[in-house]
């Protein structure tokens, strides 16, 4: 049987408030048994918490978004220091840089990422990265941090096999999304093949980016599938395998001990 886990959701938003049992029934159709929701301000770090308190099979991460960044106030990572010890929240995330909108000023992004960065690492935490647009910035401020990296997650991962690689060396997993299953996206697909199998990670980052063959629908759990389908068909291996061990990998990933 397949056994997947979607490392990078959100299925707690609330998009899926009129359906969300339907998608949850489908999603462990499709052999979906664990997945993560992930923060992206206060708000919803604290509903991501919240939610995975009271779904089996769920975790966590709570963290302040790029995007977010400008709305960082005095007191939020002693709050978020406070939620990383519930339970079932496993990450500090999803914390990083995004050029591509700018919705905050890109100085103040790389100060409110390093700041959590350096958060993740007091706290022994992995990390959950969003990096749009920005990856040698990203990367300048691991390599010039390495010491304090505490691992974790380049998440939807958006560039090339050369960009995977310096990823790599800086220990973190790498995982992809619907993207990868798209028809004009070479890069993205070399890079899926050549990323070690033991540091490799699926996801769906739902409700955002479908896959073929759902592409332009919200996306959701399940559709995790897809994605794997596609890497194992790119790889040349064995779908049930590839499943097993990118489970394997995003258990180890998020530090979890079941």
């Amino acid at each position: 049987m397949i056994e997947l886990f979607d490392s990078h959701c959100h299925v707690d938003d609330d998009k899926f408030d009129s359906d969300r049992d339907e998608v949850l029934k489908r999603m462990a159709e499709r052999g979906v048994t664990r997945y993560a929701v992930i923060g992206s301000d206060m708000a919803s770090s604290r509903h991501a918490a919240d939610y995975a308190a009271s779904h089996p099979g769920c975790y966590a991460a709570v963290g302040i978004h790029p995007h977010e960044a400008k709305g960082c106030r005095e007191g939020d990572l002693d709050m978020l220091t406070a939620w990383t010890k519930e339970d079932k929240v496993v990450a500090i995330g999803e914390i990083g840089l995004d050029y591509y909108y700018d919705l905050s000023p890109r100085e103040t992004q790389k100060e409110v990422c390093l700041l959590q960065m350096e958060l993740a690492y007091r706290l022994r935490l992995p990390v959950v990265y969003h990096v749009r647009d920005a990856h040698q910035d990203m990367l300048d401020l691991m390599k010039a941090n390495k010491g304090r990296l505490s691992g974790g997650i380049i998440h939807c991962f958006s560039g090339s096999w050369e960009i995977a690689r310096e990823y790599l060396k800086l220990g973190f997993f790498i995982s992809f999304a619907g993207p990868v299953t798209f028809k004009k996206a070479p890069k993205l697909q070399e890079a899926a093949v050549n990323v070690p199998i033991d540091r490799l990670l699926v996801e769906t980052d739902s409700p955002y980016l479908a896959p073929e063959p759902v592409r332009g629908r919200r996306n959701e759990p399940g559709n995790v599938f897809h994605v794997a389908e596609k890497i194992a068909a790119l790889r040349g291996v064995n779908l049930e395998a590839l499943a097993a061990q990118t489970t394997r990998n995003a258990l180890e990933a998020y530090g979890i001990h079941e």
